[in-house]
């Protein structure tokens, strides 16, 4: 890579929202593929899917390890579509379900179009971000871009040195980066100009999902996500990686109006120990029922539909070592 190349966008020219912003190479040939997000957990990949698919569709917190599933969010565009890939954020495994997730990670990587790898602007570059860029580097065919995420958090000052660090990042450790490039999901500084970068990268062929399409997991999986999300909210310290979260039924309720209809949702919440039952409860249930409004707003959006919204809170002794009880909880 002979200079940097930085890719921003002037205001005066923003892409025009969700249409081809600029000629597709090979004279217009209309291009689908797969994009996945990598980077250490935290650096702002779920944030980024759904900010460039406009609807909320993978999980996003705080705190690192949420994303479980391989959620697909779908650009569509007149010239492209670009299928998003969100894997678990790549980390030293401790348990046996970290060893499984770093698995998932490596082989959606090699299945992949293009990797952007997110690297937050507000923190250095650290062990952990050079833990994944030597696993990138050995990834030779597939195209990588470096994503600067949460710009709106810093000075451009520090943005700068950021950029900098992430191109010398590169050049020690062989990686050619197909293009850096700085946004704020939060800010929606950007985003369609990333989607502009990753599509060239992408191959030429016919859309290969639906128009209308914005994910292809399965509803339940979604619905799940969503009521963990809700119940990660306010005990993330004492649980963080405690709840998993099973729909056990989704069915239409009998016996209503066409234009009146109501989806009846049974699902579990899972943790690890007796004692952790209170936490997720809270007093007089009213942590819990918190829970059930929080991600039953989530999931109407979702589904479009009003939904009624069953949740029980079950121990599954330490499924997160036990290969039995992962299978059984989907993972």
């Amino acid at each position: 890579m002979g200079g940097m190349s930085v890719r921003t966008q002037s205001s005066q020219q923003p892409a025009e929202e969700g249409g081809a912003s600029r000629p597709v190479e090979g004279g217009g040939e209309h291009r689908a593929g797969f994009a996945c997000f990598v980077g250490r957990p935290n650096a702002g990949k779920s944030t980024l899917t759904n900010a460039l698919v406009g609807q909320k569709v993978a999980i996003t917190s705080n705190r690192p390890q949420t994303t479980r599933h391989t959620v697909r969010g779908i650009v569509h565009r007149p010239d492209a579509q670009l299928i998003l890939v969100d894997t678990p954020g790549l980390h030293k495994p401790r348990t046996l379900l970290g060893e499984r997730l770093n698995d998932v990670v490596r082989t959606t990587w090699a299945e992949v179009d293009v990797i952007g790898f997110c690297l937050p602007a507000d923190q250095k570059i650290g062990p952990g971000d050079r833990y994944i860029a030597k696993e990138l580097a050995g990834i030779r065919k597939t195209p990588k871009v470096a994503v600067v995420t949460k710009t709106d958090l810093v000075e451009p000052k520090a943005l700068a040195e950021q950029l900098i660090a992430i191109d010398q990042l590169g050049k020690e450790l062989g990686i050619e980066w197909a293009e850096i490039v700085p946004v704020s999901a939060v800010g929606d500084k950007q985003v369609r100009l990333l989607a502009d970068l990753l599509i060239p990268l992408l191959p030429p062929g016919p859309a290969l999902y639906p128009e209308g399409d914005l994910t292809d997991e399965p509803e339940q999986v979604m619905v799940a996500e969503l009521i963990r999300e809700a119940a990660l909210e306010g005990v993330r310290d004492e649980l963080p990686h405690s709840i998993a979260v099973v729909v056990e039924e989704m069915l239409p309720r009998e016996d209503r109006p066409a234009d009146k209809p109501l989806l009846d949702i049974h699902a579990n919440v899972f943790i690890e120990r007796p004692s952790q039952k209170g936490i997720i409860i809270g007093p007089k249930g009213r942590r819990l029922k918190e829970v059930g409004m929080k991600s039953r707003k989530h999931i109407e959006a979702l589904l479009g539909t009003p939904v009624f919204l069953d949740l029980h809170v079950k121990v599954a002794k330490d499924w997160q070592r036990d290969p039995k009880q992962l299978r059984r909880l989907g993972f």
